[in-house]
């Protein structure tokens, strides 16, 4: 039987015969192009210009109340105007909505077929108003909250109508969001309109690959297409609706968007919010004739009434702004080992609550992941805040990207030892103008200590002191070094007195406790099984803690909650042993349980399963190692136990004491929203990234610029 060398051999014959032929790596980029559905293949002629029929009778349920109203003008042009709506009914969320539909003079069967349709609102023009007439008088009957103006040739794609409004939840001062527009044949038709100086527009990313990173992640923009964007219907009234004076149509969505802007909000692009735009079938592509013509017309009354605020444009053509940051804000580029996935790792929801923050704040932010790899789930919920993503097949190389883009940031954030370790010599030489900020999500050398001492390895403590050289390294050539503890920032500002040594710990959201202590029953651990001393922690209490515990709280069952849950713990689990593995909602579990549990041996940092415990109201009993560096007081936020016996009681007086356990959850509440809430850590990184704290890179010694011989490069 053939070994695994046959194998090897052919992967290397492979590896030569590619590197002979450089050529493939453009055949690649093509087939991911056509994987994407971005771009035609050769000699292909591009999609037709005809929507695709029904597949079964259109109908719409009737809501007595609704939270949106979907506004569809009309003319002609019926086999759109059914697609459209086919593809309404098809993408239904969640969202109570209804369709306006409103006919202006339609010569076609619209007006005999419209009205036939189950669940629409048909309005009928008297004469032929145009677009503007048509939109403004749908608006008037609209039910809903929000207001979505959408095109009759447009076919609408799963998730489309969530993202839009979840903006609104998410931004408070949205005021217009508007979805990403896609031709029939796959390519971008429009990010996002941009207007230059002198009143031309254009529709930034027209004709490209619609996943490019650039086009992907939520960010203000000059306007919103009309063909589809959400507006409050309050405020689409208070500034007056379209303007008819731009009648019948064109620059009445720029010129609700500079007026949405002078009112103090914000107009918006939302990626995630995908529609397909059939541009020009319903009115036509020639600006010389018909309703089309009007667009130049138009342009110039729009350029008369916003003269002082377009002076302020970029001329036409320059792109420069368009990898700026706001003023008075930063670019920053943040690289961690893989998009994050809070619901998964404490280091994950950290640096998740940290990037959604550093947006909050107005920064510019790109995140690499170092293994380049999309999460879709996990990576939307960063785009559709904000977080641009630089990734694979549109990034072949982090350094690539460095070197391309490396002089548009002000900082750089480099989390975790060892993928800091792979770039910060690259960031020091195709970002020197950069503030590098080492972040150590928790001191690896720490716990590596800790747990050698435990486990008595001679292979381990060694490991320990090469993670130990490695942070030192790189703590001696960053700029700045953030950790999670305050314990770990007294250690190193007495190491390195000089060094910006800060403290930017966890974030957690604060749900508080709603269900009291008589109705709730059992307790939990929770945490990955990827981190090694949680499967330390999980073996230590099922085999020294729980065996005591067993016999006095007879009917309380152990939840273990975590993913990647090892095959030792899973051979302890029983009836009153409960392994749940991965649960992306954990709020059944938090609002159930008595209390949570943390018995952990070895470990740094702060630990987000206390965090977490804590912000739901939850008490936790845990060992001095797993409350290090949290600033708990002992008996009043937390019980604290080292030994099995110690911790045992610990945990069966809490679970029986309500005084004990109100005391604990009311005041477990209240720390965490002093140290760990968002408030805090927002005031805290304003502070970190404000010019007063943050020093032109040039200020910093040369020696630690310089490269530490212990400190690699990216391959």
């Amino acid at each position: 039987m053939l070994g695994y060398g046959h194998l090897e051999k052919v992967v290397s014959a492979y590896q030569k015969w590619r590197t002979a032929h450089p050529e493939v790596a453009t055949i690649d980029d093509e087939i991911q192009s056509l994987i994407s559905g971005a771009l035609p293949a050769r000699g292909q002629r591009l999609a037709p210009v005809e929507p695709p029929a029904p597949t079964r009778p259109i109908e719409f349920p009737v809501h007595e109340q609704v939270e949106i109203s979907i506004v569809i003008p009309v003319f002609n042009q019926f086999r759109f105007t059914q697609a459209c709506l086919a593809s309404l009914q098809e993408r239904q969320g969640t969202e109570r909505f209804e369709v306006i539909v409103v006919n202006d003079c339609s010569t076609d069967i619209t007006g005999e077929a419209i009205p036939q349709i189950p669940g629409i609102v048909y309005l009928r023009n008297g004469t032929n108003s145009g677009f503007i007439v048509s939109c403004n008088r749908g608006a008037e009957k609209a039910r809903g909250k929000y207001l979505v103006f959408l095109n009759n040739d447009t076919l609408v794609r799963d998730g489309w109508l969530s993202a839009l409004l979840r903006t609104f939840a998410e931004e408070p001062q949205a005021g217009i969001v508007g979805s990403k527009l896609i031709y029939p044949d796959g390519r971008l038709q429009e990010a996002g309109g941009i207007i230059w100086r002198d009143a031309s527009g254009w529709n930034y990313g027209k004709s490209d690959d619609p996943g490019k990173p650039e086009y992907n992640y939520l960010r203000e923009v000059d306007y919103c297409s009309a063909a589809a964007l959400m507006i409050p219907k309050a405020l689409f009234q208070s500034v007056g609706g379209f303007d008819p004076s731009y009648a019948p149509a064109y620059y009445e969505d720029t010129d609700l968007a500079f007026k949405v802007r002078r009112a103090g909000y914000n107009v918006l692009y939302q990626p995630l919010s995908e529609v397909i735009h059939y541009e020009g079938a319903t009115g036509g592509t020639d600006l010389s004739t018909g309703t089309k013509k009007h667009q130049t017309i138009n342009r110039s009354t729009f350029a008369e009434r916003w003269a002082a605020e377009l002076i302020t444009k970029p001329a036409n053509g320059d792109v420069a702004f368009l990898s700026q940051a706001p003023p008075g804000r930063k670019n920053i580029l943040v690289i961690d080992h893989h998009i994050p996935v809070p619901d998964k790792d404490s280091g994950s929801l950290r640096m998740f609550q940290i990037l959604k923050l550093l947006h909050q704040l107005g920064h510019r932010i790109t995140f690499i992941p170092d293994n380049l790899t999309d999460v879709p789930h996990y990576g939307d919920e960063l785009r559709r805040r904000g977080i641009k993503i630089a990734r694979h097949p549109y990034v072949k190389k982090v350094r690539d990207y460095l070197i391309s883009h490396g002089s548009e940031f002000d900082i750089v954030i480099l989390s975790r030892c060892d993928f800091a370790r792979k770039h910060i010599a690259d960031a020091r030489l195709h970002a020197p103008q950069s503030r590098i900020i080492f972040d150590t999500v928790d001191l690896h050398s720490l716990r590596a200590h800790r747990e050698a001492q435990i486990t008595i390895d001679p292979e381990a403590q060694e490991k320990a002191r090469q993670k130990e050289e490695l942070e030192h390294a790189l703590i001696s050539q960053a700029d700045e070094t953030w950790v999670t503890s305050s314990v770990e920032q007294t250690l190193l500002q007495d190491k390195w007195p000089e060094k910006s040594i800060q403290l930017v710990s966890n974030v957690v959201d604060i749900p508080g406790s709603s269900t009291p202590f008589e109705l709730r029953r059992d307790f939990l651990f929770i945490g990955g099984f990827q981190h090694t001393p949680n499967t330390d922690a999980v073996l230590f209490f099922l085999k020294k803690i729980y065996p005591i515990v067993k016999e006095r709280l007879r009917e309380a069952k152990f939840y273990i909650i975590g993913d990647k849950t090892p095959p030792e713990v899973i051979a302890l689990a029983g009836e009153r042993i409960v392994i749940t593995g991965l649960q992306r909602d954990v709020r059944p579990f938090f609002e159930s349980v008595r209390l949570s549990v943390a018995p952990l041996r070895f470990g740094a940092g702060v630990k987000g399963k206390i965090n977490q415990s804590m912000a739901w109201g939850v008490p936790v009993v845990a060992t001095s190692v797993a409350v290090e560096g949290m600033e708990l007081t002992f008996g009043e936020d937390v019980l604290v136990a080292d030994e099995p016996e110690e911790f045992a009681r610990a945990l069966v007086t809490l679970y029986e004491s309500a005084e004990l356990w109100n005391r604990l959850s009311q005041n477990g509440i209240e720390k965490t929203r002093l140290l760990y809430s968002a408030e805090v850590a927002r005031e805290r990184l304003e502070r970190l990234l404000n010019n007063q704290h943050v020093q032109p890179a040039e200020v910093q010694s040369d020696s630690s610029k310089q490269r530490d011989p212990a400190v690699g490069t990216s391959a």
